[in-house]
């Protein structure tokens, strides 16, 4: 059964299951042996068979070194980790681990009954999932034993306040989001551990933020994450990061930013470059001088300056002649090779490997460059649609298609991992991510591209877009605000006109009044008149 996206409800595992994959729980400690002890108490209680779990202790440096108490687990194991750092006790941990899962657990979080259960019976259902429980944050003291009713003796307790809310707001991660392994919380999560050989041990060069950068370097490899809230863990006060979130955020972006490409926004910057870039172009760098030069400069001065160049070909073999080089046979290979040996974004390689942290992959024949922005268009229709490949059509002919490529490396990892015999993987990353064909020419894509502006000048013209965009902008305000005062105006003209209106028609009303009395006054004067004029003397 496949999963598109992390869309992982069709693996929804069955009521009745029977236990059968072994689980290695690992937990890095510095310190703390009454904690450690409680931990070691809850784990004793879980419902997983016990025949089917190891605990792999790694004192990480503790003065006093710690111990393992009398009632631990069969089958717990103390080691030791001089090297500084959960990162490196992690490691310890996992070059030690037998089982086929492995479970990340704090030494001060205390795990409820069956949260181990819950994690398992997932792996149960396929070998590329990232299972992460529900871990509470309690204030309440801390027992002198393990308390038979561990809920209630915890509570209240505050949840995992920004996993509840991306869970929640993604249905459950199922609305695939970008960042799904965002939940690799190293607290209490569990990964297969073909996935995490997959992927690569912990990251130790980092200070901060390890279990964000292998839950991406696991999405990578193919991995689905899955909150499970049956599987409800304790941790025994607030994390380092509750306590100080905006230091702790200042050290882990400022190193997860070269490694985690999908930060966008930790990587503003147009002119730096990264340890782990967002794009991978790859281009065959035997097509001829000119040809290599037109792709490579294009794809280099688009909008999309988080990008890295391998130029495929056999350069140890060049042994440029310098008596003679207009008649080198090699020499457009060499011209190449001068031309881009010491740019930082051109890799010259002798076959297509590219990083798998990197998260996109073009495939582009030599002579066809997309349009400036056309990489961040076809980027964006992926991202949308959740594809993982758009195959570009660049030209159609009697010898065949030209085209290129654009991969989602997480998608064909994850097609990796579940193709059948003799299937294509282009049908299974269909199937996990999906697939559509554009042409090349709606992204600008030709053999006759323009002179690249360069990353500057085109971030010259994109600035004065802005500041033209800001003046129109402006403009318009100010024009809204001329229209509103007119408006208001005319409004005012309106007021006085039916003032003016009423006035008039008092005067009209008046007017009329005095010419009703002036009438009657004529009549009754002419009638006076005629009675005296008609009165007969005595």
């Amino acid at each position: 059964m496949r999963v598109k996206g992390n869309d992982y409800r069709a693996l929804e595992p069955p009521a009745v299951w029977t236990p059968a994959l072994t689980v290695s729980v690992i937990i890095p400690a510095y310190g703390g042996q009454h904690r450690l002890d409680l931990v070691l108490q809850a784990l004793a209680r879980q419902t997983y068979p016990a025949r089917l779990t190891e605990i792999i202790v790694v004192d990480n440096g503790s003065s006093p070194p710690l111990r393992l108490p009398d009632d631990a687990p069969a089958g717990t194991t103390l080691l030791t980790c001089p090297a500084p750092g959960r990162a490196a006790a992690r490691n310890t941990g996992l070059a030690h681990a037998t089982g086929e899962v492995i479970h990340w657990l704090d030494s001060d979080v205390l795990l409820t009954p069956g949260a181990l259960e819950a994690h398992m019976r997932w792996h149960h259902r396929a070998a590329y999932l990232a299972v992460t429980g529900y871990i509470r944050f309690t204030d309440a003291p801390i027992p002198a034993e393990l308390p038979d009713d561990l809920e209630k003796a915890l509570e209240p307790a505050q949840p995992h306040a920004w996993i509840v809310d991306l869970v929640e707001r993604t249905r459950g991660l199922t609305d695939n989001p970008q960042r799904p392994f965002s939940i690799h919380v190293g607290g209490a999560t569990s990964v297969n551990a073909r996935l995490i050989a997959a992927a690569g041990p912990m990251d130790e060069d980092l200070i901060l933020g390890q279990d964000t950068e292998m839950g991406y370097r696991l999405a990578q490899a193919g991995a689905v994450f899955i909150p499970e809230p049956l599987a409800r863990a304790y941790h025994l006060g607030p994390t380092m990061r509750m306590r100080d979130k905006a230091p702790i955020d200042r050290i882990s972006h400022a190193y997860v930013a070269d490694r985690i490409p999908a930060y966008r926004w930790l990587r503003s910057h147009p002119g730096r470059t990264w340890k782990v870039p967002y794009v991978a172009v790859l281009v065959d760098g035997t097509t001829g001088y000119e040809t290599v030069r037109a792709t490579v400069d294009a794809v280099l001065a688009g909008t999309i300056p988080d990008v890295s160049v391998t130029l495929t070909g056999p350069w140890t073999d060049l042994t440029p002649d310098r008596r003679h080089p207009l008649t080198d046979p090699n020499l457009d290979l060499t011209l190449v090779h001068g031309h881009y040996r010491h740019d930082p974004r051109v890799r010259l390689a002798e076959s297509e490997t590219v990083s798998p942290a990197i998260p996109w992959i073009l495939r582009l024949p030599a002579g066809w460059a997309p349009a400036e922005d056309g990489l961040a268009k076809l980027l964006e229709l992926a991202r949308d649609e959740g594809l993982g490949l758009i195959n570009i059509l660049l030209s159609e002919s009697p010898d065949g298609l030209v085209r290129a490529r654009l991969e989602r490396t997480a998608a064909f990892a994850r097609a990796a991992l579940v193709t059948r015999p003799g299937e294509d993987l282009d049908d299974a990353v269909d199937d996990v991510s999906g697939v559509t064909w554009v042409e090349g020419d709606g992204y600008g894509f030709t053999t006759t591209p323009d002179l690249p502006l360069g990353r500057r000048s085109a971030l010259r013209v994109r600035l004065d877009a802005q500041a033209e965009t800001v003046r129109l902008t402006r403009e318009a305000e100010r024009l809204r605000g001329q229209v509103a005062k007119w408006r208001d105006e005319a409004g005012r003209w309106r007021k006085s006109a039916v003032e003016l209106r009423r006035d008039v028609g008092t005067l009209r009303r008046q007017l009329t009044a005095a010419n009703r009395t002036q009438r009657g006054l004529r009549a009754l004067l002419a009638a006076s008149l005629k009675r005296a004029w008609t009165r007969k003397p005595s």
